[in-house]
């Protein structure tokens, strides 16, 4: 590649950056770092504000450019256009990264539920034993409607309809299945 950077036109520019895509070619790839690497800083300069950033943004832009050389379709636009679009995108993934909040590690969401003491772990299984076993006392027509109810959260009109039964019966029934779960329960406490 003999020709001065100054002298690449459109055409070459496309060959060059199918050569770094194609075949990994690094004399290509440094004719087009010399030649999109300044004017690229010079854009990011102006938009970051900030000689350093301009510089680092500059070298993540081309480092994509090597990496993503083989996704140029020179159909869909120049060389220009599409080295041009990686760069604001790199702008903007900075942006970003600048405006997203410091992690806290003391953040509610970030911090871990308190585990329950295993004496008040103990106690809500021996009390899940007692409404099981008092569950178990319940005619299987009052225990069906109350699984219903709670476990599968159908209301009353659903339960009535899928079993056919009156709405009152679904009603006396709960409330008979609660009055007996309440004396059982009260009995082994």
């Amino acid at each position: 590649m003999t020709e001065s950077v100054k002298e690449l036109d459109q055409r070459n520019l496309s060959q060059l950056l199918a050569a770094v895509g194609r075949d990994r070619d690094i004399e290509a790839f440094e004719e087009l770092f010399k030649y999109y690497g300044p004017k690229v800083r010079a854009y990011m300069a102006k938009l970051a504000r900030d000689g350093q950033a301009a510089e680092e943004l500059m070298q993540e832009t081309m480092l994509a450019v090597w990496n993503k050389a083989e996704q140029f379709d020179p159909t869909r636009g120049n060389v220009s256009s599409w080295i041009f679009t990686i760069a604001r995108n790199q702008r903007i993934d900075a942006f970003r990264r600048e405006r997203r909040p410091a992690f806290d590690p003391s953040d509610p969401a970030f911090v871990p539920d308190d585990v329950p003491p295993a004496d008040v772990e103990f106690e809500g299984r021996q009390e899940a034993d007692r409404l099981r076993r008092a569950m178990e006392t319940l005619p299987p027509e009052q225990l069906e409607l109350l699984k219903m109810s709670f476990y599968r959260e159908a209301s009353h009109s659903t339960i009535a309809a899928e079993l056919g039964l009156p709405m009152g019966t679904v009603k006396s029934r709960i409330r008979l299945a609660f009055a007996k779960l309440r004396a059982a329960l009260e009995e082994r406490a």
